[in-house]
């Protein structure tokens, strides 16, 4: 079995292929590595040999791996859904949420930011496939959020985030990429202040490939660094 470090750098090859063939420059593409279920050690691991973003999904078992890793200067991402009253665990604990959907978690997220004196980077998660099963806000209330969330003054709105239905295919994945990518382009026309739309994060294991060619800023990789979960 390869090493996290062969891996990763397989992982951040394909990146850099995928970016070249859409001529984009791949250092505008982050990756963050999706930890959740992976020990302290294998994620120290991973950071030994390279990452710089880390995604976490369940604010308990993150916080007790950041923790542990408070030596290493890495950006936490929080990537799972999110809780109203785990808000001001996840405020502490992570640089970025990708998973902001609604006014009232975005409400409190901006409360506990003010009192820890901090501006809160945040993503919109977008329901892009409408499935009832995902987390995210709906592609026809998401510019309505967008524009309720600037006015909150600890909340800094960085740009959106999908998770697709799965399928074995890239292909078939591709137009919920580029329907986000769309929706971004939409809601930057808008020049709504205090927000951006710099980030677009989409893409896992099976599909990052696809994002790149349609815009992603971060592709979110499990698997492919750290094998299949338990």
């Amino acid at each position: 079995m390869d090493s996290i470090k062969e891996r990763l750098e397989n992982v951040k090859d394909r990146i850099k292929k995928a970016a070249e063939a859409c001529n984009r420059n791949p250092l505008t593409i982050r990756l963050v590595a999706v930890s959740k279920t992976v020990p302290a050690d294998r994620v120290r691991e991973a950071i030994e040999a390279g990452v710089k973003n880390l995604g976490e999904n369940y604010v308990q078992e993150a916080r007790e791996k950041i923790n542990s890793l408070t030596d290493f200067p890495v950006n936490w991402h929080f990537i799972g859904h999110l809780q109203t009253n785990k808000a001001k665990y996840a405020v502490r604990l992570f640089d970025l949420i990708h998973s902001v959907d609604s006014l009232k978690l975005s409400r409190e997220l901006n409360k506990q930011a003010q009192k820890n004196g901090k501006i809160q980077q945040i993503l919109i998660q977008v329901n892009i496939s409408r499935e009832e099963t995902k987390s995210g806000i709906s592609v026809d209330e998401a510019i309505n959020l967008v524009d309720e969330i600037s006015h909150l003054e600890n909340l800094s709105i960085k740009g959106l985030m999908t998770m697709p239905p799965y399928f074995n295919q890239p292909e078939r994945v591709r137009p919920f990429f580029s329907a986000l990518r769309e929706l971004s382009d939409q809601i930057k026309e808008k020049a709504i202040p205090n927000m951006s739309m710099d980030e677009l994060s989409m893409g896992m294991t099976g599909d990052f490939e696809a994002a790149i060619e349609e815009g992603a800023t971060m592709v979110r990789v499990g698997t492919a660094i750290f094998g299949e979960r338990k």
